[in-house]
């Protein structure tokens, strides 16, 4: 089966601008394209990067509107997570709001990555109904045109205690090398804000170095969404197909 690695940045901000630069040179050197998890921001200088990213072959992904937490939807991981317990009326609103302030920067998208991966069933299908193509949240991709979904968990690279950072960066890696070998998708994911620790951008770097030398091919979640090659599909009880990946 063919390795597909998909690599994602968040946190794109005028403080973290330059480091997401940075990043994305490096990955460039790679062959690695990104996909940029994006909250519709009016500071020219963010958009201004975008647009040049996406010319060049990078992805967009809407990533929320709001991170602010809606009242009484707090998550218990202790970060926000905007659309994890929303209706699909909240939702549809929300995604209005986020459509047109992305309309407004000149940009557009058919993808969508909520914030801290967590989505609700009421999200999906607000997404459908505003033609949205694909939702990618923390355990799999989900094409909301074909119903097909590819199981796959986010790897994502964040601070930690300095005593256990170490240790987690490297079983981060660890297991990307392990789903690179048994093959499907690769997902390692990075806000911008966590670049600043050295440590934790090696190991960034790292993940993707070694499923690269397992034959990954790097591409984005608006590619998998276009073109699923190698999916196998078996029917599940909702009528979905799922693709399932290491």
């Amino acid at each position: 089966m063919e390795v597909r690695l998909l690599v994602s940045l968040s946190g794109i901000e005028p403080r973290t601008l330059h480091r997401c630069a940075d990043l994305a040179a490096e990955l460039d050197r790679r062959g690695v394209p990104l996909s940029l998890l994006f909250a519709p921001r009016t500071e020219g200088v963010i958009v201004d990067w975008v647009r040049e990213r996406t010319e060049r072959g990078d992805a967009l992904l809407l990533h929320g509107y709001d991170h602010r937490v809606t009242p009484g939807h707090r998550i218990s991981i202790g970060r926000k997570a905007e659309f994890a317990a929303l209706p699909a009326h909240e939702a549809r609103l929300r995604l209005i709001a986020a459509t047109a302030a992305l309309d407004g920067c000149g940009l557009s998208t058919e993808g969508f990555a909520p914030p801290r991966w967590l989505g609700s069933r009421g999200t999906r299908e607000a997404l459908r109904e505003r033609n949205f193509r694909f939702c990618a949240d923390l355990t799999a991709v989900h094409d909301l045109r074909t119903a097909t979904v590819h199981r796959a968990r986010v790897q994502e690279f964040t601070s930690q205690h300095p005593r256990t950072e170490t240790v987690r960066c490297f079983a981060l890696v660890l297991a990307a090398a392990r789903a690179a070998r048994r093959g499907g998708l690769v997902r390692l994911g990075i806000d911008a804000v966590d670049l600043t620790r050295s440590g934790l951008r090696q190991a960034f770097l790292d993940a993707i170095d070694v499923a690269l030398e397992n034959r990954a091919v790097a591409t984005t979640y608006e590619s998998l969404a276009a073109s699923p090659r190698g999916a196998t599909k078996t029917s599940v009880p909702s009528g979905a197909r799922l693709v399932n990946n290491p």
